[in-house]
């Protein structure tokens, strides 16, 4: 608890201890004769200890021009009750719509918490090497490109690439997983992260401003200015119904009597007309109580809140409730393919039609692509596993858009594409595997083919499945790979349909043909990682960027930030702003519900104050129970 929480905590225990024995006198329970006078003021000690802030936020709306809240219905309904000679029940609704305020602010205190516990990942300082010793600086001050040392324990200031060190890293805050990640030198490291068991020096390759921890921080503190359409209409709903009930509470303090006045009917049930006009005044001051918009206006907000904050502990950051709303409509999913369904990563998959055996033939072509800083030439240097002797090699020639040629040992090698191989006049097999394709030519004559792809991330396939099983009836792939490679892809993992050999611009057309399928409810998500993808994101419904490998435009433009790249967390995303929406349809049929009922009774002379107590704070109570379910969502 706060400060402010245990001081209201404080008041409430102290006002109870008054309120009760006087309670018990005032009910005649306990033998004790007090003039009326002396049980007012007696009341008004535990009334104006727990409710004066109450009535001071009333008085304070009412000069402001604001009157029509929930603490002027409060302030109407007690003053009316203790005006009444209710006195008992006139404190009994104040002391316990305090019992409810103070729950509702543990319970948003809590769903902040589980949120706020991501600024702890917000670095401290940051430790440079001067003249032999560590030197702490701001974060801020270090440049890019700076070589910074993270000793075990430490959080990761800087996003950075290891340069010396072996450790494990705890990615818990930004991904949500608990399973240490290993890192080596080469390695990229995002800040935020703890570095655990080694000494770890790292080159910077961002500012602070720009490093993941900063972005994280800055899309979760303005996730919260982005109103669902859910949380849109509560407000307006508030801002008519409030008023609504008072008017009607007014009439039916005033009429009722009035028309018995005129015209006599069940005047016999009253003793005077001060009793008549008593008695409907207090049914407006519980209808009063019982019409406090307190849960609905306080649930909703709440359960949102809690949605937000129980995804990104799962590493899943949504960048507002209206995102979070329209991610439970999604029906379509549509996927880019490198570095979102696959790693991105190259790897030589086998070597084919070679007379020399394929340690040899990668051999020839480690050498040849020695001096290559393509993706595709590291992949065969890392098949290859050995250390590449450059003295070997010379008269290396690299043919652009076709291949490289050189000596290895004084023998002519050629590695290339289909074009690299007519050029030079040798006959090759075509490949009809999917992948990446590069023909060898060993002394004027056909080694073979290496086939190279794209690793599928080992969680793709299950993704896909776990989407179907999350409602999403179409799962769509749109790449510019080859449409061998992308059939096969889809194959493999499970795609409802795809589309190869597409440009930036196509991607988007795409998605304005499902956009246009998508009728209705039914909205389309994208995923994406690329600064090619950054237009789809932003025509898609719900744009979902890989938040670990991502580029900077990509976690820009989404809606939606993956923070471990793992395409499982599409269908949690789902589940848990499914889960969150349900919650919110639940308060708001419930507490709507039993205040009607409780409205009609009260109209009705059936209710008293303690059933508008129960209407008001319990409804209150278990909407905001029921709304913290939404924090809860890790075994979605």
């Amino acid at each position: 608890m706060n400060k402010k929480q245990k001081n209201l905590l404080l008041r409430i225990v102290a006002a109870a201890v008054f309120f009760v024995p006087l309670y018990l006198i005032s009910e005649g329970i306990v033998s004790v004769s007090l003039p009326k006078w002396a049980l007012l003021i007696l009341f008004l000690i535990p009334y104006l200890l727990v409710g004066h802030d109450i009535l001071k936020k009333a008085f304070q709306g009412i000069k402001n021009g604001k009157v029509f809240d929930e603490n002027f219905l409060m302030t109407v309904a007690t003053v009316g009750a203790i005006v009444l000679g209710e006195y008992g029940e006139g404190v009994a609704v104040m002391l316990l719509y305090q019992v409810g305020e103070l729950f509702q602010s543990c319970a948003v205190d809590k769903s902040r918490r589980s949120i706020s516990e991501l600024m702890d990942i917000r670095p401290d300082y940051a430790n440079i090497e001067q003249d032999g010793a560590l030197v702490r600086v701001d974060p801020d001050e270090v440049e890019v490109g700076s070589v910074i040392v993270v000793q075990p324990g430490e959080k990761i200031p800087l996003d950075g690439v290891v340069t010396e060190g072996v450790s494990s890293l705890n990615t818990a805050a930004l991904t949500g997983e608990s399973l240490p990640r290993q890192v080596g030198p080469d390695s990229p490291v995002l800040s935020g992260t703890v570095n655990m068991t080694g000494l770890l020096k790292i080159r910077t390759t961002a500012e602070f401003d720009e490093s993941t921890a900063s972005k994280i921080l800055d899309l979760v503190e303005n996730a919260a200015s982005r109103k669902s359409k859910s949380e849109n209409f509560i407000s307006k709903f508030a801002r008519y119904y409030t008023p609504i009930v008072c008017y009607a509470a007014l009439a039916l303090a005033v009429l009722p009597p009035l028309l018995c006045m005129i015209t006599g009917l069940g005047m016999e049930n009253y003793a005077s007309v001060g009793a008549l006009w008593g008695d409907w005044v207090l049914r407006a001051c519980t209808f009063l109580v019982i019409s406090c918009p307190c849960a609905v206006v306080i649930s909703i907000p709440l359960s949102f809140f809690a949605g937000l904050g129980g995804a990104s502990n799962q590493g899943i950051l949504i960048k507002g409730s209206n995102y979070l709303e329209t991610l439970s409509q999604v029906k379509v999913v549509a996927f880019d393919k490198t570095g979102t369904i696959t790693k991105g990563n190259f790897a030589v998959e086998t070597v084919h039609k070679s007379p020399f055996p394929p340690e040899k033939l990668l051999e020839y072509a480690a050498h040849a692509e020695c001096h290559s800083g393509h993706p595709i030439a590291k992949s065969i240097r890392d098949a290859y596993g050995k250390p590449v002797d450059m003295e070997r090699v010379t008269e290396l020639e690299e043919i652009s858009g076709h291949g490289i040629t050189a000596r290895v040992d004084g023998t002519p090698v050629a590695v290339g594409n289909d074009r690299l191989m007519e050029r030079l006049g040798i006959r090759h097999e075509e490949c009809f595997h999917a992948g990446t394709v590069l023909h060898v030519a060993v002394d004027g004559r056909y080694g073979g083919h290496i086939v190279i792809a794209d690793q599928l991330k080992e969680t793709s396939a299950r993704a896909m499945e776990e989407l179907r099983r999350a409602g999403v009836e179409k799962t769509v792939m749109l790449t510019g790979d080859t449409e061998t490679v992308a059939k096969q892809v889809a194959a493999d993992v499970g795609l409802t349909d795809y589309r190869a050999g597409l440009l930036p611009a196509d991607k988007v057309a795409c998605v304005e043909e499902l956009l246009r399928e998508c009728a209705g409810r039914r909205k389309l998500a994208f995923v994406g990682d690329g600064i090619n993808d950054a237009p789809v994101l932003s025509r898609a419904d719900i744009g979902i960027a890989m938040g670990a490998l991502g580029s900077d435009a990509a976690i820009e433009a989404a809606d939606v930030v993956l923070m471990d790249d793992d395409p499982l967390k599409i269908s949690k995303a789902i589940k848990i702003s499914r889960k969150c929406l349900r919650i919110v349809k639940e308060n708001i049929v419930f507490a709507l519900g039993v205040k009607l009922l409780c409205l009609l009774l009260a109209a009705l002379g059936q209710a008293n104050m303690w059933i508008a107590i129960a209407a008001d704070v319990g409804v209150m109570i278990l909407a905001v129970l029921n709304a913290i379910r939404c924090l809860f969502v890790r075994r979605l």
